[in-house]
């Protein structure tokens, strides 16, 4: 919410201070569909905040035109605080002997398209395919999973553990072949780079800053959209691939170079030196 406080923004410009917003989401894009009685005045405001704040510091380039900033490209700089913990995040189980496992592991809510997955595994499981499936995590889509995977009959081959502790997140994602994020919007997820990491492959809808980080049939695979029918192609797509394996290795070598803390402390510091 910084940019929607001018007054500080304007005192930093009064004493030829540097006004610097670091945005962890876009004020106007997350009004536009909330009945808020104040939400013209505080898009009114970020839209001031924008305009007089010198430097604007995003966590991917591609949020430029999602968040409709391209008249501020100019003071835009990139960097992200996404790091991992390379200790606990690695691949113990190579690919082609984890069992035929597929996964969503998540909040089960709307705006993640998991019950378009859910509506999905019909088509998946009945493909010839021999696989299972996991849903982990909770949410309020949880009892309406449930619902669904009943009267598909899908309950023997899917699992809902339920909430899983960090802690126990590498184990469950280096039971799987394929994590899907068929997610209605996204910023840049942890569980995506957390999966990668343990060499697990993602299919994931183009939103937020995941195509910074997954091109399709290089570091993972990216659906043109999370509707069940897209969600089913291209899950059967990725299993397919006869490069499955060599795109894990690139997609865990990617977030290996690119997200350690050090290279996080390394850019930050490149954009403060240029500010």
């Amino acid at each position: 919410m910084g940019e929607t406080s001018i007054l500080p923004i304007i005192a930093l410009k009064i004493l030829r201070k540097k006004a610097i917003l670091l945005l962890a989401g876009s004020i106007p894009n997350g009004l536009i569909q909330k009945k808020d009685p104040l939400k013209n005045l505080n898009v009114l405001l970020a839209r001031y905040g924008y305009f007089l704040s010198d430097y604007i510091i995003l966590y991917s380039r591609g949020l430029i035109e999602k968040w409709c900033l391209q008249d501020h490209a100019h003071k835009i700089l990139i960097a992200h605080r996404h790091f991992l913990d390379f200790e606990s995040f690695t691949a113990t189980a190579p690919l082609p002997r984890r069992p035929p496992l597929i996964g969503y592991i998540g909040r089960l809510s709307r705006e993640k398209g998991v019950r378009n997955f859910v509506q999905a595994l019909h088509t998946i499981l009945s493909d010839g395919q021999n696989l299972d499936v996991l849903i982990g995590g909770n949410g309020p889509l949880k009892e309406s999973i449930k619902t669904s995977l009943q009267e598909e009959g899908l309950t023997a081959r899917v699992d809902l553990p339920g909430w899983i502790s960090h802690d126990d997140l590498p184990r469950y994602l280096n039971q799987l072949r394929l994590l899907v994020l068929p997610s209605y919007t996204e910023g840049l997820p942890n569980i995506m780079l957390e999966a990668m990491a343990c060499g697990t492959p993602v299919l994931a809808t183009p939103v937020g800053a995941i195509p910074d980080v997954i091109i399709d049939g290089k570091t993972g695979f990216i659906m043109g959209d999370n509707s069940p029918e897209c969600i089913a192609e291209n899950v059967i797509r990725a299993l397919n691939s006869p490069d499955l394996e060599q795109i894990a290795d690139n997609g865990r070598r990617f977030v290996e170079d690119n997200f350690t803390f050090e290279r996080v402390v390394e850019r930050w510091k490149e954009v403060l030196e240029e500010i």
